[in-house]
């Protein structure tokens, strides 16, 4: 970030462009030829603008794009007029003229639902069947192939509706043991086998779907005819510390300032509560971030940061504004307006959000989703 810019700032959040078509390249090269790349951009791309990210991935030559909701997809409308839009989750069903307009895709979640969309629909709403095959959360459920298909078959009736597509979603498959692998198996078995059966009763679908970012690069399925690719392509790991096998850039380093540098003598406190008091005489640095940037106040005492490259502690509770790091080792260069790092990588040394989720017992999804909207968002390698 230059100078000047830097100077508006309190708190920023830098967004590599160039991380992000490293990781798209990397997990194009693993998928079967068959498989397009459905980018998942829903939440804001998990924090990190999707204006930004719709529009250099339709650089990159990605088309699909998967959504949460009705508005975020609107939203991606209008950053890629010609993409194929589909939405993962509930739409109301008196928006279904919405969806027509805009040819946006829904996932039908239950029959009951696809009648409420036929209902309120005025144009033919496309869609995509979602399976519940173990997940426990949204989709059609059945013991067996026959209770699936009773369920399922009614669909083709709705004139109002233009099924399209199947799909399911993974609960386990960043989990590389035998008992979650073997689950992972009988999921992905049960969705080829109702897509089967819809074949041979007529219904040939054009769109199979059913890996997520860890089954993408763990075990990709040439039978599948989108991969639904997330938080790797944001560099992160789906179920750190397991390591999937791609070397990932993150695309998200969150940068701060300091904002006051104060000597402190043993037996000092810091910040709130007194949770933190100085053994010995101690150099503390004010950092302009909080909680309310997205912050974790559970990292208060546990997480560090980067100053000048050197590994610094965060001592006392983190504010809603603000945070005292422990520079002691950085007495003779650390000034005000010196820089930040609060993960990302400063001169040698790296903090990656996956790190920080797990001083705290969360995953790095909730991490860069978490950063407010109140911290702009920089980007880099337009």
């Amino acid at each position: 970030m230059e100078k000047e810019q830097q100077k508006r700032y309190r708190a920023w959040a830098e967004i590599d462009l160039h991380a992000l078509e490293h990781n798209v390249r990397a997990v194009q090269k693993i998928l079967p030829p068959s498989t397009r790349f459905m980018a998942v951009v829903k939440a804001n791309a998990y924090g990190h603008g999707d204006e930004a990210i719709c529009r250099k991935l339709w650089e990159l030559g990605v088309r699909w794009f998967a959504v949460s909701n009705l508005e975020e997809a609107i939203a991606v409308r209008s950053y890629c007029p010609y993409g194929e839009i589909f939405i993962l989750g509930y739409t109301p069903p008196e928006f279904a003229p919405e969806l027509s307009r805009n040819n946006i895709i829904q996932g039908v979640l239950s029959l009951e639902y696809a009648r409420e969309l036929q209902h309120f629909a005025h144009q033919p709403v496309r869609c995509h069947i979602k399976l519940d095959t173990g997940m426990g959360r949204i989709g059609f459920r059945g013991d067996s192939i026959q209770a699936y298909m009773e369920q399922i078959l009614p669909l083709f009736e709705l004139e109002k509706l233009s099924v399209e597509g199947i799909y399911t979603h993974f609960a386990v498959a960043d989990c590389p043991d035998a008992e979650n692998t073997a689950y992972t198996k009988q999921q992905e078995e049960r969705i080829l086998q109702v897509y089967d059966a819809l074949a041979e009763s007529g219904h040939r679908l054009q769109h199979l779907h059913f890996m997520n970012s860890a089954a993408s690069v763990t075990r990709p399925n040439p039978r599948a005819t989108l991969a639904r690719i997330g938080i790797i392509m944001y560099g992160l790991e789906p179920n750190y510390p397991f390591h999937v096998p791609l070397q990932l850039e993150p695309v998200m380093s969150l940068r701060s300032v300091v904002s006051h540098v104060k000597e402190v003598g043993a037996g000092d406190c810091i910040s709130y509560g007194r949770t933190y008091t100085a053994a010995q005489p101690r150099t503390i640095a004010t950092v302009t971030i909080g909680y309310a940037d997205g912050y974790a106040r559970l990292l208060s005492n546990k997480g560090y940061a980067l100053v000048h490259g050197c590994v610094c502690p965060i001592v006392g509770r983190v504010c809603m504004d603000q945070l005292m790091l422990d520079v002691s080792e950085l007495s003779d260069v650390v000034r005000p307006g010196d820089v930040v790092t609060m993960f990302g990588k400063d001169q040698d040394a790296v903090i990656t959000a996956d790190e920080l989720a797990d001083l705290y017992g969360t995953i790095g999804y909730e991490i860069v989703c978490g950063i407010s909207k109140r911290v702009p968002r920089d980007v880099i390698g337009v």
